[in-house]
């Protein structure tokens, strides 16, 4: 069918671009989950688990391009939720650092969260400008990327207060700003995928 192919056609940019991402993030995540367990930091663990989230993110709005406009509007909405799940592990560690708060180590805040940002930077950009090609879906996965960048300049700002304020509230505030960010960018992706989905069924939201 030649709309298909058409479609598909178009479409291509956006999938070399989530291949790129999904690999990108997931060699990050390794990296910086060890060096979040070894220090202790709860931004970096936050930060850590956001970069898997974001792996299966890429991942599922690659695997969803080709479905009806319904089919996609729903896992705009299990993508709304998969946003949180950074935010449900941040709480939990940052319980365990409230109870124990001893300060993570300015250097490895540091190059971890530059590391961090430059992964992110790159991914923002190739995400950038494709985020209207798939709808809810790209859109999802540029407000993730846009996120990540925030959390990364955030916890540069948490190591250098770290390195002149040997306390652990600097990093425990940034892993919160995180949880934030994910509340944030999840509420954005549920009303697109509503708003998609009625598109999808004809229906128009009351005012």
């Amino acid at each position: 069918m030649p709309q298909t192919s058409d479609r598909d056609a178009g479409q291509q940019p956006l999938r070399r671009a989530l291949r790129r991402v999904a690999a990108l993030n997931l060699a990050y995540f390794a990296l910086e989950v060890a060096v979040a367990r070894h220090s202790g930091s709860v931004a970096l663990f936050a930060d850590s688990i956001d970069f898997l989230e974001d792996t299966a993110l890429n991942v599922l709005i690659l695997a969803a391009l080709g479905w009806p406009a319904r089919q996609r509007s729903r896992l705009g909405l299990l993508l709304a939720a998969l946003l949180l799940l950074p935010g449900i592990a941040t709480l939990w560690t940052a319980w365990q650092k409230w109870l124990l708060p001893l300060a993570p180590s300015a250097l490895a805040l540091s190059l971890t969260a530059i590391g961090a940002l430059t992964v992110n930077l790159i991914c923002a950009l190739l995400l950038a400008h494709v985020r209207h090609a798939g709808g809810n879906l790209s859109r999802a996965a540029f407000l993730s990327a846009r996120n990540d960048v925030w959390a990364s300049l955030a916890i540069l700002a948490a190591a250098g207060l770290t390195y002149f304020w040997r306390s652990a509230w600097p990093d425990l505030a940034v892993g919160l700003a995180i949880l934030a960010l994910s509340l944030g960018a999840a509420r954005e992706v549920c009303l697109r995928a509503r708003a998609e989905q009625c598109d999808a069924t004809a229906c128009r939201p009351h005012t």
